[in-house]
């Protein structure tokens, strides 16, 4: 691969989305189990906004793993290596209510808003502009839920 960033950087690059990804794809699937689970007076707007949250947080999870491939490393891709690689806490077994819920998925986008912060001041560093544009479109979309979800708790 010739396009001006070295293998070692790329390599660096490949684990910081791969660690995303991890952290993306376990915040996608402790949405989805609110979305199935969310009960009580808001029952309705709730599953509705986790539905739309949980479509585009697998579509993010799509191109972080879709860049890693790009700067031809290998993306995780099994249940195991995301438990091994997040930073995002699960309960298993356990539902907590409407605000409860909308507070854990906040706490979960606040870790990878810091993340991407520090992701995207690695791919300025390294000039690889093609990943920082991609992960400032992320961080705009999960400040944004992040903002949402805020809201909520108001």
């Amino acid at each position: 691969m010739n396009t001006g960033l070295s293998e070692k950087n790329r390599k660096e690059m490949a684990h910081h989305l791969n660690i995303l990804l991890a952290n993306e794809y376990v915040l996608y699937t402790k949405t989805l189990k609110y979305h199935w689970n969310v009960e009580g007076k808001w029952f309705g707007q709730l599953h509705a906004m986790f539905n739309k949250q949980y479509e585009e947080l697998l579509e993010i999870a799509d191109t972080v793993a879709e860049r890693v491939r790009a700067l031809e490393h290998v993306a995780f891709g099994t249940l195991h290596e995301f438990a091994k690689a997040t930073s995002i806490k699960e309960t298993p077994g356990k539902n907590p209510k409407d605000t409860g819920m909308i507070k854990d998925l906040l706490d979960g986008y606040e870790i990878i808003i810091k993340q991407l912060r520090t992701i995207t001041d690695f791919s300025t560093k390294i000039d690889d502009m093609g990943t920082n544009n991609m992960l400032c479109n992320i961080l705009e979309k999960h400040e944004k839920t992040a903002w949402i979800l805020r809201a909520h708790l108001q």
